[in-house]
């Protein structure tokens, strides 16, 4: 199998169908790249376990990092159907990628990355690469090595990020478990939300219990927080932090 990386070349020519507000729409290679700066993501399946579990959702999760480096657009591709990859990112909630079908595989053949997937029953899937797109042409190309397996090595959103800038930096993530009612969990939702973090709420009975929270954090009062997967603890210690 011949894996060669195509910096310098124009992107394919291809127009995809995707479902769009339950009506069919033409997309083509020039409404994605032309006049942009563009990372995409190719994989072999949606739903399947790499591409789920890591994959995607970094790419996800650094896509304001990316953004706020001059990147226009994040695209996810793969030989999968528009109904599939529309199932998949609700499944992820994958609302800052484009998730983008290439159902008959004719970008990812133009791309010479159409591989045998036979074995798994699979068919005709894409190999596993990231790439930098400046106004339809490749600046930067990440290919998996063609090796037994799945690899995922030097595709994934870190890497590609470290190229696009190597000094840029993350935006920090918070998780708060917290209560229905609590003052002090509405106090350091208000706090992250001042002080511009992201954060997901992990409320009581919708997830995790009393018993589970003492488990994670070793505490037993609400909220408990966490920044960038670092315990800060309650309210007042979550002020203090932030003061810092």
């Amino acid at each position: 199998m011949s894996l060669s990386n195509r910096i310098g070349q124009k992107v394919p020519s291809v127009t995809f169908q995707i479902r769009e507000n339950d009506q069919w729409k033409s997309v083509t290679s020039d409404d994605l790249f032309k006049g942009k700066t563009v990372v995409l993501f190719a994989l072999p399946g949606a739903f399947t376990p790499t591409c789920s579990s890591a994959h995607l959702p970094r790419y996800n999760e650094l896509a304001p990092v990316f953004k706020e480096n001059n990147v226009d657009d994040i695209v996810c591709l793969s030989v999968n159907d528009t109904f599939v990859m529309n199932a998949w990112a609700d499944d992820l909630k994958a609302e800052n990628i484009t998730l983008l079908p290439d159902g008959n595989g004719e970008f990812t053949d133009g791309m010479g990355m159409l591989v045998d997937k036979d074995d798994l029953g699979f068919g005709k899937r894409s190999w596993r690469y990231s790439m930098l797109v400046k106004d339809g042409v490749i600046v930067e190309q990440f290919i998996e090595n063609d090796e037994p397996g799945d690899p995922f090595k030097v595709s994934d959103a870190d890497t590609m990020l470290n190229a696009v800038n190597p000094e840029a930096v993350e935006r920090p993530f918070a998780t708060v478990f917290s209560k229905p009612g609590c003052p002090f969990c509405a106090k350091a939702k208000a706090l992250l939300a001042e002080k511009g973090i992201e954060f997901e709420a992990i409320e009581l009975g919708n997830g995790i219990s009393s018993r589970s929270l003492g488990a994670v954090s070793g505490q037993l009062t609400w909220p408990q927080v966490y920044i960038s997967g670092q315990h800060i603890g309650g309210a007042e210690e979550l002020e203090a932090h932030l003061n810092q």
